[in-house]
């Protein structure tokens, strides 16, 4: 899962390019035209506006605004209390869009989260570790972003780069949540890759091999060192090492390397060299 590293919350300033020129290397501008050889301008309607993909959170916001006034209305029985519901109904939007919006897309955080563990996990060589990334799962959308082989056993990490904006907290050992977002479908789907990889690599050496799922976040801060969730180790991605490494040794030399090189041919690359 991101290129150089983004600031920690997501947010980047960029000067403004005009293909591959800067505004030095522009070209020279046209002699002024009178103005009656203009075209006259375009008005542009609010319908216009309301479909420019750029602006579908004001379409959002004005469709949350009609829905809350409509309900407001009935209930209440009273146009101006319908008006009042609609503000509300839009300043909440407004309120909710701005705590869980990011301006960096989601597949860019992903792929910083994953060079952050990536760079890690190289550091970890020399202790006898070997890391596999970008696995795909044959005959899924599924990715292992880490596979982890090594003294202390076989590992599957996938990185996260979550809004720091927003608490993480548990409930029971069974529920993981992100501010207002329960992470169960994504706790599931860490769980799934670990045991589906474990399978194949497993039919590939006729023997059982056991993968540990994880997902180590980035961005917000966790509450707790590390955390089993639904049978997934949730932790601060900061110490993938120390998750790792501080586990008893339960692999040979070989059998790393056989673990290793089973991975390698059960488990395609997701982006293979062109």
């Amino acid at each position: 899962m991101d290129s150089g590293q983004a600031p920690e919350d997501g947010n980047t300033t960029s000067p403004i390019w005009v293909g591959d020129r800067t505004a030095d290397d522009r070209p020279p501008s046209r002699p002024a035209t009178p103005a009656a050889e203009y075209a006259p301008v375009e008005r542009t309607s609010l319908r216009a506006l309301l479909d420019d993909p750029r602006y579908s959170h004001l379409r959002r916001r004005v469709l949350v605004a009609v829905a809350s006034g409509i309900v407001g209305g009935i209930l209440f029985s009273d146009v101006r209390l319908g008006i009042t519901c609609a503000i509300i109904g839009a300043i909440v939007d407004t309120v909710l869009r701005a705590r869980t919006h990011s301006t960096v897309p989601a597949w860019r955080r992903a792929a910083v989260a994953e060079r952050q563990t990536e760079a890690q996990l190289k550091r970890m060589e020399r202790g006898g570790y070997r890391s596999l990334h970008a696995r795909a799962i044959p005959e899924s959308e599924a990715q292992i972003d880490h596979l982890v082989v090594g003294p202390t056993g076989v590992y599957a990490v996938d990185s996260e780069k979550w809004d720091k904006r927003l608490p993480v907290r548990v409930q029971s050992h069974r529920k993981l949540f992100h501010g207002p977002f329960n992470q169960k479908p994504r706790l599931d789907e860490a769980r799934w890759e670990a045991s589906r990889a474990s399978e194949l690599i497993g039919e590939a050496l006729g023997r059982e091999v056991t993968i540990i799922p994880s997902l180590a976040i980035y961005g917000p801060a966790i509450p707790w060192k590390v955390l089993t969730v639904r049978d997934v180790d949730v932790f601060d991605g900061s110490r993938v090492r120390k998750w790792i490494t501080k586990r008893e040794r339960s692999l040979t030399d070989a059998e790393i390397d056989e673990i290793y090189e089973a991975a390698e041919r059960v488990l395609p690359t997701r982006y293979p060299e062109s």
